[in-house]
């Protein structure tokens, strides 16, 4: 029997990188459920069983809207996010700082809050090495993931008398998509060559590599599933041993 067979699962964000990730493992395993993501995403394909929804999660009306269509759902992962470019902090454009907390930190508590989850269930949430360090010159997202980190610690205690457990993964640098537009625009930028700044990044770590979205997808089916039925309120790194 799969992991995750008869459970309904939505997925923010998942319609790429982690989330899409973390959507393919979790259809293996014997889930249905939803794919919410941005309007200009929702058009592509999910697996079988499998809906998309399109709404914005900065917009907590559209949010609750979106969570009207789903009905009940036995596992949530938070994965929408975004990533901003590497600025310091005397330099930091303070619109993008509130987009990124509307992303990152809004709309993961609209989330939760419009989330109809059984008792029982499980929410895991992407949050990030940087959920509990920091690194120069992106204070603007470690700042998010550190509040992703309360939400779940919150949301953990408040939800468990429901039986349903609360956390976080904390992947390290991803060579999704996203990550590898912002090393583009850093090496057109500043000169810094794509291939060197992944191999800077892989010597970080002590397996000599990036962890991957299907190690990240592992661990999110972990937490979604019974095999971590006694855990709740914490963040799992997946970051191949960054120091």
């Amino acid at each position: 029997m799969s992991l995750l067979d008869g459970r309904t699962v939505a997925v923010t964000g998942g319609a790429n990188g982690l989330g899409a990730g973390i959507v393919r493992r979790f259809h293996a395993e014997g889930a249905r459920g939803f794919v919410v993501d941005l309007p200009s995403a929702a058009d592509r394909d999910v697996p079988p069983g499998w809906r998309s929804i399109g709404v914005d999660v900065r917009d907590d009306k559209s949010v609750a809207a979106a969570f009207e269509q789903v009905s009940s759902i036995d596992v949530l992962v938070a994965a929408a996010g975004v990533v901003p470019g590497w600025t310091p902090v005397a330099e930091l454009d303070l619109d993008e700082w509130d987009d990124v907390f509307r992303v990152n930190v809004r709309g993961m508590i609209s989330t939760f809050k419009h989330a109809r989850l059984t008792d029982g269930g499980a929410i895991v949430a992407i949050g990030s090495l940087n959920s509990w360090r920091g690194d120069p010159n992106i204070a603007g997202y470690v700042a998010s993931k550190h509040a992703v980190l309360g939400i779940v610690r919150s949301a953990a205690l408040e939800l468990g008398r429901r039986g349903i457990r609360v956390n976080a993964l904390g992947p390290g640098p991803i060579a999704t998509g996203a990550l590898l537009a912002r090393m583009q625009r850093r090496e057109r930028e500043l000169g810094l060559p794509v291939e060197e700044a992944l191999a800077a990044a892989a010597r970080q770590t002590a397996l000599g590599r990036m962890a991957t979205i299907d190690e990240v997808a592992a661990a999110a089916l972990f937490l979604a599933s019974d095999l971590s039925s006694g855990i709740t309120g914490h963040l799992l790194p997946v970051d191949a041993g960054i120091a």
